[in-house]
């Protein structure tokens, strides 16, 4: 070998080497840069004529396992989903609160617990039904119970406006990740087409489709131009030539009644086009999930308690009279003088003092009137009452002096399969459409009204003066008492099966529903952040920096560095000896 071979020979040991310690330097230097992966100079021999003639750097590369990271990635959406709704279903739990049994009895925060001290309540009242402090007992106790289950029916529908919130945060998230993906994907074709290393910006564009995924499901691939193109799971493009952001606006409100599929919530755009079930998993998906399905299935289980307790209270207390009887019976259903009325039997409508003693009455024929307005009439017929239909489209019934008051007993009368006062809703104890506005009766809590708990005089015929009223009876308590306690069939609603049980036991369902959700979940984001963990080890492992390994490639790589200069000393020490033999001649 001449001694111009052999000097570029070393020469280039000393180049490939510095480039070597170079790379090898900034691997331990970034180990604990997130994304970070390990980086190779490519080295090969230098062949001229047949001779070698030293080494060189063709680039430098990280080598990262691509089924690895493709797990890597759906491991991520899976993460982002179930931590999403683990998250929000704990929150859910705590809504709905807890409940606790010590010997006999239970106590807690729950729905089931509160209809517990209502049973309790009504159980005192009923021995001794005149009491005024034991009804205001059961009266704040159906209150407490009534608050509550508004409350918690406000707070699934905050949860539903935080999870669509949530949504718009998180696609802003994701137009960033597009947007850098894009950004990085220019970058890196430019460097490329100059000869530079794009090693560090595609670990930068890993992290960032990292990212992406923990959001929502994704598809992805590298082109044969170096780009990586991003899809939705249907093929819609997210990243190709450019990045196609999303585009998406929370509602202003959410109630019971929002949904997705009614246009109460928009979709998410992409280019226009609605791609909102194409995402089903990453943190995006979990949000749409718990939205549109999770909580509004919550949301019926509470509007079905809601209205088989108004409608099972009211039916008992449309039979029964307040004692004083009230100045005036406004009932809740809508109507007009126009609707049609189908009755039969007989209805008795009385005017009583405040001691329950009798100033007037009539027994109504229903089969006798073709329509409400009919009926209106003959109301205002009975000596000391007028009646009419309110702006509000209610049957009101009020005694002409203020001295007196209205009760009803719907004797043999019937109108739609009930009684006339439970058809028109005179004498309701609770009010409202759903869980979202169950409420007791506003008169009767604001004790303009009594607890209805006396029951008109049912006589063939009535005299003047007497004693027609009496306050307090053990029977209609008696009936609240095992409506509330005894078996009631409720249909299936929100993922819960038909059941027979009482009003607490079908509480404590839904209670106990939402506490098995919440556990689920729980469980379910533990195995995703194992499987996650795992994944994101083994790239790590295969693909990460090795502190020890690079310390000791290190150390090897400047022992080849001082050999190539000490090859190039003694190079130069035969230069000269070669030149100076060559004078001397």
């Amino acid at each position: 070998m001449s001694l111009d071979i052999a000097r570029l020979v070393a020469f280039s040991g000393i180049s490939t080497t510095e480039l070597q310690i170079s790379v090898a330097s900034s691997n331990i230097s970034n180990a604990d840069t997130k994304g970070y992966t390990q980086k190779s100079a490519n080295q090969i021999a230098n062949v001229t004529a047949g001779v070698g003639t030293g080494v060189s750097i063709t680039g430098i590369s990280s080598n990262v396992d691509k089924l690895l990271l493709k797990s890597l990635i759906g491991a991520n959406s899976e993460l982002g989903a179930a931590d999403t709704t683990n998250n929000y279903l704990t929150q859910l739990q705590q809504l709905f609160g807890s409940a606790s049994s010590s010997g006999t009895s239970t106590t807690g925060t729950s729905l089931a617990n509160s209809l517990a001290s209502l049973e309790s309540a009504l159980s005192s009242l009923a021995s001794s039904p005149s009491s005024v402090s034991l009804q205001s007992a059961v009266v704040s106790a159906l209150d407490d119970f009534a608050s509550q289950l508004r409350s918690t029916s406000s707070g699934v529908q905050a949860l539903r406006a935080d999870a669509d919130k949530d949504i718009a945060s998180s696609i802003q998230s994701v137009n960033d990740d597009l947007q850098q993906i894009a950004d990085l994907n220019v970058e890196i074709r430019k460097m490329a087409a100059s000869g530079q290393s794009t090693a560090d910006l595609e670990d930068e564009r890993n992290t960032a489709l990292q990212d992406l995924s923990s959001y929502m499901n994704v598809s992805y691939y590298t082109a044969s131009n170096g780009d990586l193109q991003v899809y939705t799971s249907s093929g819609r493009a997210l990243v190709d030539s450019s990045a196609h952001t999303l585009s998406y606006t929370a509602s202003a409100n959410v109630s019971a009644s929002s949904s997705y599929a009614s246009g109460g919530f928009s979709g998410i755009l992409v280019d226009g086009v609605d791609v909102t079930s194409q995402i089903t998993s990453g943190e995006i998906g979990s949000l749409i999930t718990l939205r549109d399905e999770t909580l509004p299935a919550v949301q019926t289980q509470l509007d079905q308690l809601a209205s088989q307790l108004k409608s099972a209270l009211n039916s008992i207390t449309n039979g029964a009279s307040a004692v004083p009887p009230p100045t005036s019976l406004t009932g809740s259903a809508s109507v007009s003088s126009t609707t049609a009325l189908s009755g039969s039997g007989t209805v008795r409508i009385a005017v009583a003092d405040q001691s329950g003693s009798l100033v007037s009455y009539q027994d109504l024929d229903l089969s006798s009137y073709a329509t409400v307005g009919d009926l209106v009439t003959a109301l205002n017929g009975i000596s000391g009452v007028s009646a009419s239909i309110d702006g509000s489209g209610h049957l009101s019934i009020s005694a002409t002096s203020s001295a007196n008051g209205i009760s009803i007993n719907d004797m043999t009368g019937a109108i739609g399969g009930g009684g006339f006062s439970d058809y028109f809703g005179m004498n309701d104890l609770v009010t409202g459409s759903g869980a979202a506005d169950f409420a007791v009766n506003s008169s009767i809590l604001s004790g303009a009204a009594g607890l209805p708990t006396g029951t008109l005089d049912s006589s063939a015929t009535l005299a003047a003066g007497s004693q027609v009223l009496t306050a307090g009876s053990a029977t209609v308590i008696s009936r609240l008492y095992d409506k509330l306690t005894g078996s009631t069939s409720f249909s299936s609603a929100g993922g819960l099966s038909a059941t027979t049980g009482t009003f607490a036991d079908y509480a404590a369902s839904i209670v106990a529903n939402v506490a098995s959700k919440a556990s689920q979940a729980a469980s379910a984001y533990t195995a995703k952040s194992t499987a996650q963990s795992s994944y994101a080890s083994s790239l790590s492992s295969q693909s990460g920096v090795n502190i020890d390994e690079e310390t000791a490639r290190l150390s090897s790589l400047q022992n080849k560095y001082a050999a190539a200069s000490q090859l190039i000393s003694v190079i130069n020490s035969m230069f000269s000896s070669l030149l100076s033999a060559v004078q001397s001649t």
